[in-house]
C-alpha cells in the first residue's frame, strides 16, 4: 500500500529558472499537501496536465527526492526513515531515466537482477518471463542506442520489473508509444493489477486513465481536486467522459483565481 499524508514539495528557483517560469517567486510550490491512499489489486492513476505535480509525486514516494513536508508509507516503510526498504518494495520507471545507451538488454538487465541480488537460476526465469511477454528475445543482443523508442521502453520496463515488486511506480508510462507498444505495456500493467500487485501511474491522456485506471486522483496546480473511480467522478462533475469531467474542475480551479 501507498499512503501520503499532507505531502509538499517546495523547490528554490534559481534566476535562470525564475525567467524560464516567467515569474519573479524565487519559490515555487510543486505539489501542495497532498493526501491519497492506493491499495494493492489496484492501478491507481495520477491525471493532471504537464506541471501539475504528477512526477513530482512519483519521485517522492520512490526516494529520488525528498518532500518539503509530510510522510509517505510504502508497504509500511517510511520513504526518508527506511529508503533502503522502499526501493525493494518499488519498480519506478520514468522517462528521465534511461538505460544506459552503451550496453546490451541482456547486460542491463543481469546487471540490475544481481544489484538486486536475485538468485542466477530466478534471474533466468524472470528474463525468459519478461523478454517473451515484452517480444525483445531476439533484440536483446542489441545495445540499447540501436533500439527503437518503442522497443526501448519494453526494455526499461523489462529491467525495473526484474525483481518482480510488490508496487509499481510508472511516470507516464505510454509516452511516446506507438499504438501496438503502448497497448501491450498497458495490458501489462493490468496483468500486474490482476497479480494483486499496486501500480501507480501518472498520466495526461483522458482514455488510457479511462481504461485501465481502478481509481483516479485528478491533480492542478500540486492540489488534488478530485478522486474516485470513474463512476465517482463523472457523478460528481456531472459529465459524461473523463475529458470533460477534467475541463470542468479545471475550469472551477482556475476560475476561481
Amino acid at each position: 500500500m501507498i499512503e501520503i499524508k499532507g505531502m509538499t514539495k517546495i523547490y528554490k528557483l534559481n534566476k535562470k529558472q525564475m525567467k524560464e517560469s516567467k515569474t519573479t517567486n524565487p519559490v515555487k510550490t510543486a505539489v501542495n499537501n497532498l493526501s491519497l491512499t492506493a491499495k494493492p489489486g489496484e492501478i491507481y492513476g495520477l491525471l493532471g496536465p504537464n506541471g501539475a505535480g504528477k512526477t513530482t509525486t512519483l519521485r517522492c514516494i520512490s526516494t529520488i527526492i525528498k518532500p518539503t513536508k509530510g510522510e509517505i508509507f510504502v508497504a509500511g516503510h517510511e520513504v526518508q526513515k527506511e529508503p533502503e526498504k522502499v526501493r525493494e518494495k518499488i519498480g519506478f520507471l520514468t522517462g528521465d531515466i534511461k538505460l544506459d545507451p552503451q550496453f546490451s538488454v541482456d547486460y542491463m538487465f543481469d546487471f540490475f537482477g544481481r544489484l538486486h541480488n536475485i538468485p542466477e537460476d530466478r534471474l533466468k526465469s524472470r528474463k525468459e518471463e519478461l523478454f517473451t511477454y515484452f517480444g525483445i528475445k531476439d533484440f536483446s543482443h542489441k545495445k540499447i542506442k540501436e533500439l527503437s523508442t518503442g522497443m526501448a521502453q519494453k526494455a526499461a520496463i523489462a529491467v525495473c520489473l526484474v525483481h518482480d515488486p510488490e508496487i509499481v511506480i510508472f511516470d507516464e508510462p505510454t509516452n511516446g508509444l506507438d499504438v501496438i507498444t503502448a497497448r501491450s505495456v498497458t495490458d501489462y500493467l493490468k496483468k500486474l493489477r490482476d497479480d494483486g500487485k499496486l501500480v501507480i501511474i501518472s498520466t495526461h491522456v483522458m482514455s488510457e486513465a479511462e481504461k485501465i485506471c481502478d481509481r483516479i486522483g485528478i491533480i492542478i496546480d500540486g492540489c488534488k481536486v478530485a478522486e474516485g473511480n470513474l463512476e465517482q467522478i463523472l457523478h460528481d462533475t456531472n459529465t459524461e467522459d473523463l475529458e470533460d469531467a477534467f475541463f470542468e474542475l479545471y475550469r472551477d480551479i482556475k476560475g476561481g483565481k
